[in-house]
């Protein structure tokens, strides 16, 4: 039996997350003060009280949910458990890399920080936006794609389940696309709240600013596999982790097919660590007889039982 622990990413967020770590762990009160003093803003305020709007922003929003899903996962470790391999949607990357050791918490909320302002910085140079797009095939959506996008780009972005696709791209063409979605078989074409087209090649020129960074992090060989969201594969290696997040930025999530490859690879439970149940709900889709379970709280770490 082996068991992963995977790390949610950005729409993940909620106010008043990560409160009670602060409040009754020392490594969540340390890691909060650090946070403040990194980021330059009380990221610790805004994760706690809000506003909805702030915490939305992308230069919040990432650094808030990577802060929490790695006090929770180094709770864990404390407390004697461990994973056989993570995994992490997107931003969700760099908590697992953090808890797989590759580099620790202040390197990866350094890159964190600059992702999450390089990433709304692209948004601003190629404006676009994201919409998730539900009740169709993998071929049927790539399919919808290129017929929207003959004056402007649209993508398939995250492939999240069997029949649950992320597209992104610019804003006109998604918007014509959600127009014309059920047209083509969709259940449902729903718009993002999203500040870009992210996992899209207009995220382009946030490439060399999270490349330059991650040239400073020192990146090492991790004992424990990361299956990578740009190949559905384990990998281990520094130089390989640092390559697969700079080809992020502008791939697709093949969320799908990571989790297909983990249990093809014999794992057989998953635990999201972070806030919300996305992952669980995501999970449950791909298999349903494949066990998924969630630690969001202080509490639930508390009450946790393998």
């Amino acid at each position: 039996m082996k068991n992963s622990w995977i790390f949610p990413g950005q729409a993940s967020q909620k106010i008043g997350m990560g409160k009670d770590l602060f409040e009754n762990t020392k490594i969540g009160k340390k890691y909060y003060e650090i946070a403040n003093d990194l980021l330059d803003t009380d990221i610790q305020s805004i994760s706690f009280n809000g506003p909805e709007e702030l915490l939305k922003k992308t230069k919040h929003t990432q650094p808030a949910i990577f802060i929490v899903s790695t006090i929770i996962g180094k709770i864990m470790i404390e407390n004697g458990y461990s994973a056989d391999g993570v995994a992490g949607h997107s931003l969700g990357e760099y908590s697992a890399l953090v808890i797989a050791g590759a580099f620790d918490f202040v390197s990866g909320l350094e890159l964190v920080k600059t992702r999450s302002k390089s990433m709304h910085n692209a948004g601003k140079i190629n404006p676009g936006t994201m919409a998730a797009i539900i009740g169709m095939s993998t071929n049927e959506v790539e399919n919808l794609c290129n017929r929207n996008s003959s004056d402007h780009l649209v993508v398939a972005a995250n492939y999240n389940t069997e029949n649950q696709i992320v597209v992104s791209g610019h804003i006109e063409a998604i918007e014509n696309l959600i127009n014309n979605a059920k047209e083509y078989g969709a259940r449902m074409a729903v718009p993002l709240n999203v500040s870009g087209a992210f996992h899209s090649p207009l995220m382009i020129p946030a490439r060399e600013e999270l490349a330059d960074k991650l040239d400073s992090v020192e990146i090492s060989d991790i004992s424990i596999p990361l299956y990578s969201n740009v190949d559905a594969k384990p990998i281990t290696k520094g130089k390989d982790i640092k390559n697969s997040l700079i080809r992020q930025l502008e791939s697709p999530v093949l969320w799908y097919n990571s989790i297909q490859q983990m249990i093809k690879d014999g794992y057989t439970s998953f635990i999201e660590i972070g806030p919300g149940k996305v992952l669980q709900g995501l999970n449950r889709k791909i298999n349903s007889a494949v066990s998924t379970k969630g630690i969001q709280s202080y509490e639930d770490i508390i009450n946790y039982e393998i």
